[in-house]
C-alpha cells in the first residue's frame, strides 16, 4: 500500500503523488528549444523529485546525465584537475542507467583530463551525434566555488560556440538549487599561489547569464492536490470531500510541496484518517509544533539575519506595509528561502503555516525580552465544556491590560500591542486550539486573526484608533470578512493611545443587523 512521502525522491509506485504533468511539459519545452536555465527554489520544494521525473520523461529523445554535488566535499573543487576527475566519474556513473553503451560510458570516464581545456574537447567528443541533456542537483553546495564559475564558463564559452555551428556540447543543461547560479557574484582573493594577484579582491560575475528565465509554478494548487487525494480515495474509499479537502490543505499551505504532504501523512498515519476540514487543522496543529529540517533552517535564517528578522517582524506583527522589490538583497533572501512572496505589490509571508511558526517564534523571543506579559490567566479560565470563551478571553485581556501597561508604557504598546495580546492568546490555545494572521488583510491599522479550537472559529480583527469614521469603517471591514467566512459573530480590539481618553477599558457587543461584533477598546 502506498503512502505519503515527505524525504526524498517521491516514486508513483510507492507513494502517493501529486500529478505534476503539466509543470513537466513547460520544463520540457524549454529542454526541446535548448535552454539552459536554474531550478531555483526553496529548501523541500520538489526539485529532486521534479528531476527524476524529467529524466525518465526525456530517456526515449536523449542521453540523460543525472547526477548530483550533494554528498560531494569542498575536497572535491580544490583544483581544476579534481574536479573534472571527479564531474566525469559521476556522469561514467549516471550513464550505466542509460540506453548508452559500456563502450560510451569508459570513453566517457577519462583519466587523462585534467584541465577545462581538455574537458571542453571530451564534452564535444562526448555529444557529437547526440541530444545530451546534464541535469546538476544540489549546485548551491560549490555554486561560489570558482573551479565549478570556471567550469560554468567552459559551458557558456561552448554554448555561444553551438549558437555559430562551431561546436558540439550539450543539448541543455539544469541545474538545480535553492540558490540562482545566474546572480551569483563570485569574489576572488590571493590565496598563496592558487589566485594571481592581479584579480586579488575582485568580483566576478557568474558566467551563467545564458540560461533562461525558470518560470514554472513548481507549488502545488488545489486542483493538483485533488489528484493526490484521488488516487489515495481510490485505495481507501474513505468518503472525503476531494475538492473541499484540497482547497484547506492548499489554504494553510499556499501548495508549499512538503507542507502538503506533510499534512496528508498527519491526516493518514496519526489522526485515524480523518479526512475533514477539522482533520486539517488538527493536522497542521500537531505541523506547527514539530521539529524539522525545514523549521530549523527557517529559525535558524531568521536569526542569522537581523535585517530578515526585521522585515518579517514589521510585515506580519507591527502590519507594516512594506513594498515589493527583488532587487532588494532581504527581500530577494526571503523569497530564495519561500519565507516571503509579493501580494498586489506588498511583501507576505509566503504561507500560513509560516505565519504561524514565525508568530511563535517571535513570541518566544519576545517573552525573554519582555517578561513582564501578562500572567495569571489559564486556558481552564477561558476554556468551559471544552469551548473556547472568546467573550471572556478579551474581557480579561482588557483588565490585565490596563494593570500592567500604564501610561508609562504608552510609547512600547505602541508598537507592540499586538504582540502583547498574541503574547497573552498563545498559552490560552496551546495543545488544543491555534490561530493564523490573515496576511491578506494585513496593514498599519489592521490584522485579522482566525483562532481555530475544537469546532469553533473566531475571527479577531486588531486595529489602533484613528476616530470615529476609522471605527465604523472598521465595523464594516470585519463584517465583510466574517461574510467571507460565513460567520455571525466576530471581535473588534482597538489600541487607544490618546492621551486624553478615558483610561477605562470598554467591553460591549454591537449588534449589526444579523450579525453581532463583540467591541473592546483599550
Amino acid at each position: 500500500m502506498r503512502k505519503f512521502n515527505v524525504t526524498g525522491i517521491c516514486v508513483p509506485s510507492k507513494y502517493y503523488m501529486v500529478d505534476i504533468g503539466n509543470k513537466l511539459k513547460e520544463i520540457v519545452e524549454l529542454i526541446n528549444e535548448g535552454d539552459y536555465f536554474t531550478i531555483n527554489r526553496a529548501r523541500q520544494y520538489g526539485k529532486t523529485t521534479t528531476l527524476a521525473a524529467l529524466e525518465t520523461m526525456l530517456e526515449d529523445d536523449y542521453t540523460v546525465i543525472s547526477i548530483s554535488f550533494e554528498e560531494l566535499g569542498d575536497e572535491s573543487f580544490s583544483t581544476a584537475e579534481i574536479f573534472c576527475q571527479t564531474l566525469l566519474k559521476k556522469i561514467s556513473k549516471a550513464l550505466r542507467f542509460t540506453s548508452e553503451t559500456k563502450e560510451y560510458q569508459k570513453k566517457w570516464f577519462d583519466t587523462s583530463i585534467v584541465n577545462f581545456e581538455l574537458l571542453s574537447e571530451h564534452i564535444t567528443d562526448m555529444c557529437e551525434g547526440r541530444k545530451v541533456i546534464l541535469m546538476i542537483d544540489e549546485v548551491e553546495k560549490i555554486s561560489n566555488n570558482k573551479v565549478f564559475i570556471n567550469f560554468l564558463g567552459v559551458l557558456r564559452s561552448k554554448y555561444l560556440s553551438r549558437q555559430r555551428n562551431r561546436d558540439e556540447t550539450f543539448h541543455s543543461v539544469i541545474l538545480a538549487g535553492v540558490y540562482d547560479v545566474k546572480n551569483i557574484k563570485l569574489k576572488l582573493i590571493n590565496e598563496g599561489n592558487h589566485t594571481p594577484a592581479s584579480t586579488e579582491g575582485k568580483i566576478f560575475n557568474s558566467p551563467w547569464n545564458i540560461a533562461v528565465d525558470f518560470e514554472v509554478d513548481m507549488s502545488f494548487h488545489p486542483q493538483e492536490i485533488s489528484t493526490m487525494l484521488d488516487e489515495y480515495e481510490a485505495d481507501h474509499r474513505t468518503g472525503m470531500e476531494v475538492a473541499a479537502i484540497s482547497e484547506e490543505i492548499y489554504r494553510y499551505t499556499s501548495g508549499y510541496p512538503f507542507l502538503v504532504s506533510k499534512i496528508c501523512k498527519y491526516i493518514d498515519e496519526k489522526l485515524d484518517q480523518d479526512w475533514t476540514v477539522k482533520g486539517v487543522q488538527k493536522a497542521v496543529q500537531m505541523l506547527v509544533k514539530e521539529k524539522n529540517t525545514l523549521f530549523d533552517d527557517l529559525s535558524k535564517n531568521l536569526e542569522n539575519n537581523k535585517e530578515l528578522y526585521d522585515l518579517i517582524y514589521d510585515v506580519l506583527i507591527i502590519g507594516r506595509k512594506r513594498t515589493f522589490a527583488i532587487d532588494n538583497p532581504t527581500i530577494e533572501l526571503g523569497v530564495r528561502y519561500g519565507y516571503i512572496k509579493q501580494q498586489e505589490q506588498a511583501i507576505r509571508v509566503s504561507n500560513k503555516i509560516f505565519e504561524i511558526r514565525v508568530c511563535n517564534y517571535f513570541i518566544s523571543k519576545d517573552e525573554s525580552i519582555n517578561p513582564n506579559q501578562i500572567k495569571g490567566v489559564l486556558q481552564n479560565d477561558i476554556v468551559e465544556r471544552g469551548r473556547f470563551n472568546m467573550e471572556l478571553c478579551l474581557k480579561k485581556f482588557a483588565q490585565h491590560y490596563e494593570e500592567l501597561f500604564t501610561e508609562k508604557d504608552r510609547e512600547f504598546s505602541e508598537s507592540h500591542g499586538r504582540m502583547i495580546f498574541l503574547t497573552y492568546l498563545k498559552p490560552l490555545l496551546n495543545g488544543i486550539g491555534f490561530y493564523h494572521i490573515e496576511s491578506q488583510f494585513t496593514d498599519m491599522r489592521r490584522m485579522d486573526i482566525v483562532v481555530d479550537f475544537g469546532s469553533d472559529q473566531f475571527i479577531i480583527e486588531l486595529k489602533l484608533w484613528k476616530g470615529e469614521t476609522a471605527k465604523e469603517k472598521a465595523y464594516d471591514q470585519l463584517l465583510g470578512y466574517m461574510n467571507s467566512k460565513h460567520a455571525d459573530e466576530g471581535y473588534l480590539l482597538t489600541f487607544d493611545f490618546r492621551k486624553d481618553r478615558n483610561k477605562e477599558s470598554k467591553a460591549e457587543w454591537v449588534q449589526m443587523d444579523d450579525k453581532r461584533i463583540f467591541d473592546v477598546i483599550v
